[in-house]
């Protein structure tokens, strides 16, 4: 028996998570994502990434592909008023729309984006269905559905072992530097135990079409949802 979900926050939205989740380097993980985005041959010229918090990844898409044009929601306003800064330093203002949106509930039309992106916003939500759901609706056929996220530990020591590696070091030396890594830290924990696991996702994804085999784990702690609307 593996651990239960655990639910957090649907939204995170104090200027200080914005922050702590802005300070955090996800340089790697982005690049990664774009780049296995971008493989599976996704049409980058209409894309909408759900729940993009600061934006990193939609900046790092459009820096990698010129035609990129990213529509980009969220429910958190600190979130999105970082992501606009970041949006407007990187220049990419004229290519990145920001908007915020419920990702349950979208209002665009059906089969309206090239290729849906996001990355870890479906733990988040407490009936992660509903989100997949909305998703795929607003593929268009053809288009590709492109989701990671973190995999829920199957032991409590796992756990405690992934947020170790992940976590690095506390710094020592500067009190506030410590408190900042002890709420990322904090967070990462959080957010391992309200993943899902890769059984539970290709559950949610079948009653959609998806085959099952289009949800699979990708790291030590993450899975990949990659779909190509028929």
């Amino acid at each position: 028996m593996g651990l239960r979900r655990i639910l957090e926050p649907e939204v995170m939205d104090t200027e200080e998570e914005a922050r702590d989740y802005d300070a955090m380097d996800h340089a790697e993980v982005n690049a990664r994502f774009c780049e296995d985005l971008l493989a599976v041959r996704a049409r980058p010229e209409r894309v909408l990434d759900v729940g993009t918090g600061t934006a990193l990844i939609p900046i790092a898409l459009c820096q990698r592909c010129p035609e990129a044009n990213v529509d980009a929601i969220d429910l958190a306003s600190h979130m999105l008023s970082r992501a606009r800064d970041n949006v407007e330093r990187a220049g990419l203002s004229g290519r990145i729309r920001l908007a915020r949106v419920d990702a349950k509930a979208t209002g665009w039309d059906d089969g309206w984006f090239y290729a849906v992106m996001s990355n870890s916003i479906v733990h988040h939500i407490p009936e992660p269905q509903l989100v997949l759901r909305e998703m795929w609706r607003i593929v268009r056929r053809g288009g590709v559905l492109f989701v990671r996220d973190l995999v829920r530990p199957e032991s409590q020591a796992l756990l405690a072992d992934l947020v170790a590696k992940y976590a690095g070091p506390a710094p020592l030396a500067d009190p506030e530097r410590r408190a900042a890594w002890e709420r990322q830290r904090g967070l990462f924990e959080a957010s391992l135990k309200a993943a899902l696991t890769v059984d539970e996702v290709a559950a949610m994804v079948r009653p959609l079409g998806l085959p099952e085999d289009a949800v699979r784990a990708t790291s030590d702690r993450h899975w990949t949802l990659c779909g190509e609307k028929p």
